[in-house]
């Protein structure tokens, strides 16, 4: 029984090779390796799998970025529009606010000539009251065109349609066609933008 007892003993130990380094018996080392082999493939797929999410969250916020980029750039240059239309705005404010007021003098010019136009035809001396009349006109125009308003009156002009109104054409052979020859009604401008046309009798 003795010799059985040593020799079971025996054949354990045999089964057993201790390691080097740590002392771990041979089966067990075998079963570390394997279980570090398969901590290490996890670890390798977590980390490839953080990198991958890593990678997308750059490239949304990227995206994000460029968009709000371009959402600003957008912002800016309508603001700039904004603005310059509402500057454009005041200035045409400015410059044509006087238009109705402008409009609502012209009739006073126009009885002011021919108010002069009648004297100088009457009978008798009025020769006085021309010259005293003419410089009154005179004085209004420069007034009016100080505040930019300039008188149209464009005989021996070419017809432009855009401050004339033809009333008529009439052949004529001494003038070039299309020249207007006759002004009924001066035209007026204010800032050079139209209040009322001149009208005038056209070649043809």
């Amino acid at each position: 029984m003795a010799e059985e007892a040593v020799a079971a003993e025996h054949e354990t130990v045999e089964e057993f090779v201790i390691n080097e380094e740590g002392g771990v018996p041979a089966d067990n080392e075998a079963g570390y390796s394997s279980d570090s082999e398969s901590d290490s493939e996890s670890d390798s797929e977590s980390d490839s799998e953080s990198d991958s999410e890593l990678q997308q969250q750059v490239e949304a916020l990227t995206e994000q970025l460029a968009q709000a980029k371009d959402q600003t750039l957008r912002a800016h240059a309508e603001m700039q529009n904004i603005k310059r239309r509402s500057r454009q705005d005041v200035e045409k404010a400015h410059k044509f606010a006087l238009e109705k007021f402008v409009d609502s003098l012209i009739p006073v010019v126009d009885s002011l000539e021919k108010g002069i136009e009648s004297a100088g035809q009457a009978e008798g001396s009025h020769e006085a009251l021309v010259e005293g009349m003419n410089l009154t006109l005179k004085q209004f125009l420069a007034a009016m065109e100080k505040a930019g308003v300039k008188q149209v009156d464009p005989v021996g002009q070419p017809f432009d349609p855009n401050f004339h109104q033809a009333m008529s054409m009439v052949p004529n052979p001494d003038m070039e066609s299309n020249t207007v020859m006759n002004v009924f009604q001066k035209g007026y401008t204010l800032n050079d933008r139209l209040v009322r046309p001149a009208m005038v009798v056209v070649s043809k």
